[in-house]
């Protein structure tokens, strides 16, 4: 099975779940760094999550989907856990950004298949 779209719903959910409890444990982990691995971060998961919940009619706003994936307010998190960026982190992660665009194509239509809510979020800015 190499199909996401076949994954069952419950186990996509519990996979998620254990994702972003893995991320909440995870404070070390900044999001510029995820941003300069993967091109995506705890931000990304929360504005997914809001595009989704919209999606589905029942939309969730900005900050109340920040913190289900933060675990408290985003303030909050942000004050115990962001450390500032370093030029350095900056330049992984525009460099990992800039992969993005390539695939903005073949991104854009995978997530049409799976949340047709809308374009995914700009992926530039760890602090958004």
């Amino acid at each position: 099975m190499t199909d996401l779209n076949s994954l069952d719903d419950k186990v996509a959910a519990a996979a998620f779940r254990r994702l972003v409890r893995h991320l909440r444990h995870r404070t070390d982990a900044q999001n510029v760094d995820l941003m300069g691995l993967s091109g995506f971060c705890r931000n990304c998961l929360s504005d997914w999550i809001a595009e989704a919940s919209a999606a589905q009619g029942a939309p969730l706003d900005k900050e109340d989907a920040r913190a289900i994936i933060y675990g408290m307010p985003y303030s909050q998190w942000k004050a115990e856990h962001q450390g500032e960026a370093t030029p350095e982190q900056l330049a992984r992660m525009q460099e990992s950004v800039a992969k993005n665009a390539h695939d903005e194509e073949l991104l854009d239509e995978a997530l049409d298949e799976s949340f047709p809510a809308s374009d995914p979020p700009a992926m530039t800015d760890p602090t958004r």
